[in-house]
């Protein structure tokens, strides 16, 4: 199950890497004993045994997606060097490579002139564009949906920044009435749009928020951490076209090439459409910032030491796979979609299942079909655990009832209530459909939940 074949370039790109070294007067560097090294290295493969099979297509729990094998093979081929991508001189070619490139990622959205560069991930890159707004916008709120990361409303407690909630609708997007009420009353120096709620999958209407927010001054953020790759698909929604087809205008954007980019933890990157944004990183470090007048990425950047493994990776799997629409990489994020859609259609013509809203991306939300909310969260953890003995692995979440329309009255009235999810992330889960019902069919038979 695992794709061993590609190992073998390794060695070959690692001596062609060696090569280039080949002026240097020769040494010996220590090597390691090879019986401890072995033991170790089974000790420690035994020990990463007890874990969910994320890398397979049985797994569609949480947002996990293995990375691409040209992304492992070039990230392991850079720990040869080791660079850090904070100066130029502890990583002058990975830098080169981080900026060529977070170049790629921005023109995905449009963008040939911004401030970009990647972070250890989401919550670090949404830290920076946070940190950044509260800068243009000081003593200002940060608005968000109920449905966003709950990291934003703990980066807001970090940087000491005010921050409100905005109420959602009944398929998980921030709430334009709402929104609208919270501008008119003042004091708002960001919003946050969600293109790819973790929890739903769910698109915030973007055009309506850039509407909103440019009536009353306040700067756009877009988290794009997980949905932001699906401007490349084909195959979504009106709504969510046309969100993403905004998404250029927003001032600052967070994408994680460690979900849809098929890279490695951690892989973020973070990006700002006007690049005078810079000033507010600027400092000086007499001891790293002297090898060269070329930007250091650690002058734009809050993290200092950063790996040049990830830009390495990242290079590498966007010149093998380009970000373009119909390309390899673009049709599988089309394959989620499809696959989230066909399930969805199963389960809505299932009385043992009530469904939320359709996908708009490719997390799909469901839950077992009962007269309770209580009745509802206890079968869900139920079918969540009989799914796991059969090597199904789903992932379980709190939402709200009104979500689920065709449920009982008591459990659309019910606050919030456990129900079942899946993130169909892996282009094969498409061509697994058929497996993933026949366990999920079962486990649910076997929870005792409802009748066909």
């Amino acid at each position: 199950m695992f794709e061993l074949e590609s190992m073998k370039l390794l060695l070959q790109a690692a001596q062609r890497l060696e090569q280039g070294f080949a002026g240097l007067p020769p040494f010996s560097p220590e090597q390691p004993d090879e019986q401890g090294l072995r033991e170790v290295l089974f000790a420690a493969a035994d020990r990463l045994r007890d874990n969910f099979p994320y890398f397979h297509p049985l797994y569609a729990g949480q947002m996990l997606k293995p990375p691409h094998p040209v992304a492992r093979l070039a990230y392991m081929l850079s720990l040869w060097i080791n660079p850090n991508n904070h100066a130029l001189d502890g990583g002058r070619a990975s830098s080169r490579m981080e900026k060529e490139a977070v170049a790629e990622l921005a023109a995905m959205f449009g963008w040939s002139e911004f401030l970009g560069h990647l972070c250890g991930g989401g919550t670090m890159a949404n830290l920076e564009a946070l940190w950044v707004a509260g800068q243009e916008r000081p003593g200002k709120t940060i608005l968000a949906s109920e449905q966003a990361h709950y990291t934003h409303n703990r980066i807001s407690a970090v940087l000491r920044i005010s921050y409100e909630s905005v109420a959602c609708d009944a398929r998980g997007r921030m709430d334009m009435a709402a929104l609208k009420a919270r501008l008119e009353r003042g004091g708002v120096g960001a919003v946050v749009a969600t293109l790819g709620a973790t929890g739903t999958g769910a698109v915030d209407p973007l055009p309506e928020i850039l509407e909103l927010c440019g009536r009353h001054g306040a700067r756009v953020h877009v988290d794009a951490a997980y949905g932001g790759y699906f401007t490349l698909a084909d195959n979504l929604g009106a709504a969510a076209l046309r969100a993403f087809a905004r998404i250029g205008e927003a001032d600052s954007i967070v994408i994680d090439p460690h979900k849809h980019g098929l890279q490695p933890y951690g892989c973020g990157c973070v990006l700002f459409r006007d690049p005078a944004a810079g000033r507010h990183y600027k400092h000086d470090s007499p001891y790293t910032y002297f090898s060269s007048t070329e930007l250091h990425l650690g002058e734009i950047s809050l993290e200092c030491s950063r790996p040049g493994a990830s830009a390495v990776a990242l290079w590498a799997t966007q010149k093998l796979l380009p970000l373009v629409r119909g390309g390899e990489l673009a049709r599988g994020l089309a394959k989620g979609r499809s696959a989230a859609l066909a399930l969805f259609e199963k389960l809505r013509g299932d009385a043992r299942f009530v469904t939320a809203f359709e996908p708009e991306l490719d997390v799909l939300v469901f839950a077992p079909a009962a007269e309770t909310a209580e009745e509802v969260s206890a079968l869900s953890r139920r079918i969540f655990e009989c799914a796991a003995r059969r090597n199904l692995h789903v992932a379980l979440a709190k939402l709200p009832g009104r979500f689920f329309s065709t449920a009982a009255a008591a459990v659309r009235d019910a606050g919030e209530l456990t129900c079942l999810r899946l993130t169909l992330m892996k282009p094969e889960h498409e061509e697994w459909l058929g497996k993933i019902w026949e366990i999920l069919d079962a486990a649910t038979e076997d929870a005792g939940a409802g009748k066909r």
